[in-house]
């Protein structure tokens, strides 16, 4: 039987190789191993003692030949064999110095150390190590003498003390953060074997290889990969004493997703704490990272809570999500936002011909509306460049929200130095009116149009005698959008739009000069009745909506080059991270917007997925607006989230050092009162003896 990566019981082996062998179950071959490791057979032993294969001779080993050639991982020992080279001998021959030197004050052997990276091994005889899978700090006193442990300062890493002394004290717990206070109780575990009194328990001592220091000091905590572990398994660790391997009283203590571990040994006195995670101040770093987490992706923390309570998995409250919200997490997310935007600010500057898109979200549907966000997008890379959310008691009213949310961004863009070209927006009456009063190019969405429109037109199309209005429903809106995209100046646009009345009738000729004829080839129709006869119902109500004053305004001032369609696209993905069914406090419904920003803007320019062969990826789609028509849509790349990455490393490489100039930028944000400040709050004694059930009223 072999083992791996662990230390030979044979005083003063150096142990370099891989292959370890256990003591043999056989009686007579024990005691030959016995003998061997201690020159007599003790009364008790530890039976899991090791010997590397250094000690065995070549034909000792029943598959040399494939471990040499490269068939074999392992050595495998034939039955019945015994270890016959005294490797400590050969080497202290060697050497001018002996490798083994004694203790006057003890009369003890040194420790003799192997490192090798194991979870939980005795990392208390080495200065000053730390190991990345256990975070303790570990003395390097003899275990006898009773000399106290060192302890180290915070900042590199988590401060724990391991003190194998007699007549030692538990060192007193850090502070952590108030949050649930979970005592899980004193734990105890017997031990069945009992170690040999002659057994040198320093033999047993692993420590981290060079490896593994380097990459626990170099690598920021809050980048360490983390592993779900249950109790159980975790508490196993602690159950024997690594100096005397007897039963240990185990007190774990648990803050959220940490927990910290005391170990002490009732016999020899050994203490060790052992914790799951750092602490930054007085915050476990795993907690902090599960909020910033949550918060970063858009997810719930109420959601998240249900799936951890359902598979009893441990975390911290909503109040401490809160509190980690509100210190480090909001004010890293705007602190980010506030960056990116100076510089798309500043690359706007450089451009003269700037063209931006913009339109106001609700966060619920028709005038009761809390807040509404205007996004200002570059149309010409489809990124967000403002956001500003209105809060409706600051306007008067969720009507006039939109118009005061296109005032903050165009004055942030005016403060900026940024040029506009143009804007296209919806055909909201105080956008045009505001636009037009501050003599800005002013373009309509097509779109927000076709919709309006299409809808007159369906509602004709379900009158009496007008169902050949439904044949041409498609044709008109293609021809709307035809004509804006098409045209170089207003009047072309009018009279190419114009032109759709006598197409309809079969007429190709036209009297406005600026569109003489159709551009399709002229074609001889034989059926009559697919055309719109003159005089007709449905073609003088056709006529009445496609061709009204209203609508000639408004087709003279379509956007012939770039729409509102990827606004919409974002307002799609703020679902995400602000869904409308969950209310947010002023500030964390910005910070959801600026998520949302930053994570449309990283992934606005996806390409499109292709085959392992180069073909593009499309998918077919059944939109509900098309009734069963269907939609052939490309499928895009996998989006990133380096985001998020950013915001983690902003938290914890700065916000957590120095959170007062983030909070600064916080407090200079003007947050309006809520909407029910406005009216007088009575106390809840008096709201419960008011409060009448329409149910238990008597009759009129």
């Amino acid at each position: 039987m072999t083992e791996h990566g662990n230390k030979c019981y044979v005083p003063g082996c150096a142990g370099h190789v891989s292959t370890f062998h256990t003591l043999p179950t056989e009686k007579k071959c024990q005691q030959a191993w016995l003998m061997f490791i201690y020159n007599r057979i003790p009364e008790q032993f530890n039976h899991k003692l090791l010997i590397c294969s250094d000690h065995f001779t070549a034909d000792s080993f029943s598959n040399l030949g494939q471990y040499h050639a490269g068939f074999a991982q392992r050595l495998v020992l034939k039955k019945g064999a015994i270890p016959t080279i005294w490797q400590l001998q050969t080497l202290q021959s060697s050497t001018s110095q002996p490798l083994c030197t004694k203790d006057v004050g003890c009369q003890t052997d040194d420790p003799v150390v192997l490192s090798k990276g194991t979870q939980l091994s005795l990392t208390t005889l080495r200065p000053h190590l730390r190991s990345k899978g256990v975070q303790v700090t570990v003395p390097s006193q003899s275990v006898a003498v009773g000399t106290t442990t060192p302890t180290m300062p915070w900042p590199t890493m988590l401060p724990f003390t391991s003190t194998p002394v007699k007549d030692s004290r538990p060192a007193k717990r850090p502070r952590v953060e108030l949050e649930e206070d979970q005592e899980m109780g004193d734990v105890s575990f017997a031990v069945t074997d009992p170690q040999d009194s002659t057994y040198d328990p320093a033999q047993s001592v692993t420590t981290e290889t060079q490896s593994s220091q380097v990459s626990a000091t170099s690598m920021p905590f809050h980048k360490d990969t983390k592993y779900i572990v249950f109790e159980k398994c975790l508490l196993s660790l602690f159950e024997n004493c690594p100096i005397c391997t007897r039963a240990c009283n185990v007190h774990p203590r648990r803050r959220g997703t940490f927990i910290a571990i005391d170990q002490l040994c009732p016999h020899c006195d050994f203490f060790r704490q052992w914790r799951s995670q750092p602490v930054i101040g007085s915050t476990p770093v795993g907690n902090l990272q599960l909020s910033a987490a949550i918060y970063f992706s858009g997810a719930s923390f109420l959601k998240m809570q249900k799936v951890f309570r359902a598979m009893y998995l441990k975390t911290h409250t909503y109040d401490a999500f809160r509190r980690h919200a509100n210190t480090y997490l909001q004010p890293a997310i705007i602190h980010k936002w506030n960056e990116e935007q100076n510089l798309k600010l500043q690359y706007l500057t450089q451009h003269d011909s700037v063209i931006l898109g913009g339109d106001m979200r609700a966060d619920s549907p028709g005038h009761s509306a809390k807040y509404g966000s205007y996004t200002m997008m570059d149309l010409q890379t489809n990124n967000i460049v403002d956001i500003q959310l209105v809060q409706s008691n600051e306007v008067g009213g969720s009507y006039h929200m939109e118009k005061e949310g296109l005032r903050r961004s165009l004055n942030c863009l005016s403060e900026s130095g940024v040029t506009l070209d143009c804007i296209v927006t919806d055909r909201h009456p105080q956008i045009q009116k505001f636009l037009k009063d501050r003599k800005i190019k002013h373009y309509y969405d097509v779109w927000h149009m076709a919709k309006g429109l299409s809808k007159k037109v369906e509602k004709i199309s379900r009158e009496k005698d007008c169902s050949l209005v439904k044949k041409w429903h498609k044709s008109i809106i293609n021809h709307l959008y035809w004509s804006a995209t098409s045209s170089a100046s207003g009047p072309e646009k009018l009279a190419k739009w114009t032109s759709i009345i006598n197409h309809i009738q079969d007429i190709h000729t036209h009297s406005d000069p600026a569109f003489p004829r159709c551009k399709h080839a002229q074609r001889l129709s034989k059926d009559r009745r697919k055309w719109f006869q003159p005089g007709s119902r449905a073609l003088n109500r056709l006529q009445n909506v496609l061709i009204n004053k209203r609508v000639l305004s408004d087709v003279e001032k379509l956007s012939p080059h770039y729409q509102t369609s990827t606004v919409e696209s974002f307002h799609k993905v703020i679902l995400h991270f602000a869904p409308k069914n969950v209310v947010f406090p002023f500030i964390g419904m910005l910070c959801r917007l600026y998520l949302a920003a930053m994570h449309f803007n990283e992934n606005a320019v996806r390409p499109q997925l292709r085959t392992s062969k180069g073909k593009p990826v499309y998918k077919l789609l059944f939109p509900k607006a098309k009734k069963g028509g269907h939609t052939v849509k490309p499928v895009k790349t996998e989006p990133t989230f380096c985001y998020v990455t950013s915001l983690m490393d902003s938290v914890f490489e700065e916000a957590v050092c120095d959170p007062l100039p983030f909070l600064d930028a916080v407090q200079q944000i003007p947050v309006p009162p809520y909407l029910s400040a406005q009216h007088d709050r009575p106390s809840m004694e008096e709201a419960v003896a008011e409060h009448v059930s329409r149910f238990s009223q008597g009759g009129v």
